[in-house]
């Protein structure tokens, strides 16, 4: 059988075969493109619904209140503001909110006294000292209105600056009391460098700009200047507690030598005035089983806010750190 022959006996295609093909690959096609448009679409949806949903819940944890209570009872009550973790101007124990909370507690008719509830290392002695001396003046305008500090764990330092503005400082037994002193610590990396054969280069105006700097050997004079700073700024702290603690205090050579007590000995000092918690504080003090929690809260939004400002200032700051000049 020759060529021809077999080229004869298979069938031909015919013109509309092709036609057909590429109409099913051409609605397959359009029916994948649909679908990815609808897929966009409902992707859309859920995001913004998810967003939506978000947002929501954002406006719901604002909505409680100022002083984080859903609602304020009926009787009267005792006004609890926290002294918690570091005191800081940029953490939650800043003067700023402290302060603030003590204002609406003072302001708040119903409010029958603060219970300043403390638990806390201490911090900044400015800090302190601007909360220290706000206690001292919403007592002159409203007299009648006693204010108790309770330590819990930890009430030290800059913490105990501003408990002694308090009329009354209670502790539980096991709670740490005391500390105060005045502290600048840090650290010397010249030996190492020199093992290390790293060059240090400073570049100040001013003889002294650059005095406390760790890759610098230690300067005497220098040294004695800072321990000057450090002993006026002790002596500021003891006159405030001595202020506030009065004749309560005991004649004891350690206790202002920055040594921390237990709650039994800080009363054995004189630097508490009892042990007892807030709640009891409240019955006994107060007359009343009821506290509300004046704090300042941040809301979710703030946190948020905060958090992707730091984020957006670290990556600038990336950017500008070596060329940039430090007044500090």
């Amino acid at each position: 059988m020759d060529n021809d022959n077999l080229n004869q006996n298979q069938p031909a295609s015919r013109p509309d075969d092709n036609s057909k093909e590429w109409k099913l690959i051409e609605k397959v096609l359009m029916d994948m493109q649909g679908e990815q448009k609808r897929a966009r679409r409902w992707g859309i949806f859920f995001k913004a619904l998810t967003f939506i949903y978000l947002f929501a819940i954002v406006w719901l944890l604002r909505m409680p209140g100022e002083h984080g209570a859903e609602m304020l009872p009926e009787d009267n009550y005792a006004a609890v503001v926290e002294v918690n973790g570091v005191i800081a101007a940029d953490q939650d124990a800043s003067a700023d909110a402290i302060i603030g909370a003590l204002r609406d507690a003072f302001d708040d008719e119903k409010a029958l006294g603060v219970i300043l509830r403390i638990n806390s290392p201490g911090g900044s002695p400015v800090q302190a000292g601007y909360v220290y001396d706000e206690i001292k003046r919403l007592k002159e305008t409203r007299p009648d209105f006693p204010v108790y500090a309770v330590i819990m764990d930890l009430g030290a330092s800059g913490a105990y600056y501003i408990a002694a503005a308090a009329d009354e400082i209670y502790a539980d037994k096991a709670s740490l009391v005391g500390s105060i002193g005045v502290v600048g610590s840090g650290f010397g990396f010249v030996k190492a460098m020199e093992k290390f054969g790293v060059e240090r280069r400073q570049y100040t105006a001013g003889e002294h700009k650059g005095f406390l700097d760790p890759f610098l050997p230690e300067n005497e004079d220098e040294k004695a200047f800072w321990q000057g700073v450090l002993k006026v700024t002790h002596k500021q702290f003891i006159e405030q507690v001595k202020l506030g603690r009065g004749e309560r205090l005991k004649d004891d050579p350690n206790l202002f030598s920055g040594l921390v007590w237990s709650g039994e000995q800080a009363l054995d000092l004189g630097l508490i005035d009892g042990l007892a918690s807030s709640s009891q504080i409240a019955r006994e003090k107060l007359n009343t089983e009821e506290l509300v929690n004046f704090t300042y809260q941040p809301s979710p939004w703030d946190e948020l806010v905060k958090r992707f400002g730091a984020s957006m200032g670290r990556g600038f700051a990336t950017l500008l750190t070596e060329q940039t000049l430090s007044l500090r």
